[in-house]
């Protein structure tokens, strides 16, 4: 079983760059290319927040129209910079976004997981939480999953990780803290995934695993000095590839968009090691 993460999209209105500088549709565009161009192929992508840069309905749109040529399964989760309405307005058709009640949140079955995307927004802040109604319902989704492998997803990690701009505008720490200690309570959830950090990251969290991917276009800057300036970098644009096998449990693998030189052998035609 194959899983992608992909996070913080930010796209914008067709022509627009984010930061003046960042063409995050094109970046979309090659990664969308190479997810296709996988072999073997994920089962499925997950997005995990900041679909869009604004949340606004043209935004949607042009993301529509850059996932059209996905040839996999996808699920969309809201970040900080989403607007609910607007996202399901822009995809009526996706049943799981559209629950009944404020948040956009769904457990669906994926093939031998359970994927569970939790609502991490709070409208107007860039910070999130998750409420107790929130967390309520993630008790009960635990609970329903009855031990299958569980993947837990939302876009603000639940952790602090050092780089201060963005350690203040995480997951609620009484929040995260509550997140924690229900996760504990659930030997079978394999990881929590999430985005926001624009970079890799792996923490113990809850008995289990959280991890953060980079994004398919513009990297924070890796700065851990307290009073580190918030700036991005154009480092080369990433995704994650989370394999589950029963026998390791999952196993994430980070991955390029853009391909590289190579491959190239170890060893020679008759077996020795190439000097």
């Amino acid at each position: 079983m194959l899983l992608a993460q992909i996070s913080d999209l930010h796209i914008k209105r067709p022509g627009a760059l984010a930061y003046r500088r960042v063409d995050t549709a094109a970046h979309f565009a090659r990664c969308v290319d190479a997810l296709n161009a996988l072999d073997p192929r994920p089962d499925v992508v997950i997005m995990t927040g900041d679909l869009v840069d604004q949340g606004e309905p043209q935004q949607y749109e042009h993301l529509k129209t850059l996932l059209a040529p996905l040839q996999i399964p996808y699920f969309l989760l809201v970040g900080n910079h989403d607007d609910r309405a607007a996202l399901r307005a822009a995809f009526p058709d996706r049943a799981e976004l559209h629950g009944g009640d404020e948040f956009v949140q769904y457990a669906a079955d994926i093939g031998p997981l359970r994927l569970i995307a939790l609502d991490s927004m709070v409208p107007g802040q860039s910070a999130g939480t998750l409420c107790d109604a929130r967390l309520s319902w993630l008790a009960a989704q635990l609970d329903a999953a009855n031990g299958k492998p569980t993947v837990v997803a939302l876009h603000h990690p639940p952790f602090a990780c050092g780089i201060g701009h963005m350690d203040a505008l995480r997951l609620d720490p009484l929040a995260a803290d509550k997140l924690a200690a229900l996760i504990a309570r659930y030997p079978n959830v394999e990881r929590v995934i999430c985005g926001h950090v624009h970079r890799p990251m792996f923490v113990r969290f809850g008995g289990t695993i959280a991890s953060a991917v980079p994004a398919p276009a513009h990297q924070v800057a890796l700065d851990l000095r307290d009073d580190a300036p918030s700036a991005f970098m154009m480092e080369p644009p990433a995704y994650a590839l989370h394999r589950y096998d029963p026998a390791t449990g999952i196993v994430t693998h980070h991955a390029y968009v853009d391909a590289a030189d190579g491959p190239y052998p170890f060893y020679e035609p008759e077996g020795a090691l190439i000097d």
